[in-house]
């Protein structure tokens, strides 16, 4: 379980200096260089998700029910699920879904960790899920005092993204659920 909190300490700490130390981020980029903290940032952070990865793995070994949610919230589960991979791709595609949902990344984690925290109840569940949910609420609560609004790298606007954003989301979920979940996480979504 040490490996999954430290794991998550080091992912969302970084993804959360903007939330809680804006100007240390400005010096930190002033006195490295713009290229040189992101460097950092993606270690620091690529090393926290890996730590998240060998940790849960780790801590589903040894499980601790917190609770046993009942069969029925699947389905809402499934609801939620089908926000988040459109809304990942509006991330990156301008168009009216991105404007609709002004920060589809941060929807997208909400989503996913809600939904996620409905159908599990153990303890490793409720750090992973719990703690992306608290960190994207209270980023969502902090983007409205940021100097400078952070954007994720889009591609150019065009009249299909909405299109793309929309059919390719939900193709992203019927693969996900069906095929992938299982693959790259060992638990089937459905069935």
């Amino acid at each position: 379980m040490t490996i999954l909190i430290v794991g998550l300490i080091l992912f969302l700490g970084t993804h959360s200096i903007r939330i809680v130390a804006e100007p240390l981020r400005a010096r930190l980029v002033g006195s490295m260089g713009e290229g040189a903290y992101k460097g950092l940032y993606s270690l620091l952070a690529l090393a926290g998700l890996v730590l998240i990865v060998i940790g849960y793995g780790q801590a589903r070994m040894e499980p601790v029910v917190l609770y046993q949610p009942p069969t029925f919230l699947r389905h809402m589960n499934m609801l939620l699920m089908l926000i988040v991979f459109p809304a990942l791709l509006a991330s990156h595609l301008p168009g009216r879904v991105q404007s609709a949902l002004k920060h589809p990344l941060l929807v997208a984690v909400k989503a996913w960790a809600l939904g996620h925290l409905l159908v599990n109840g153990m303890l490793a569940d409720v750090l992973l899920f719990g703690g992306f949910l608290a960190w994207a609420v209270v980023d969502r609560i902090s983007i409205k005092r940021r100097s400078t609004p952070s954007r994720s790298p889009q591609l150019p606007a065009g009249r299909f993204n909405d299109p793309i954003v929309i059919v390719g989301g939900l193709g992203l979920y019927v693969a996900f659920a069906f095929w992938l979940h299982p693959i790259l996480i060992g638990v089937p979504a459905v069935g």
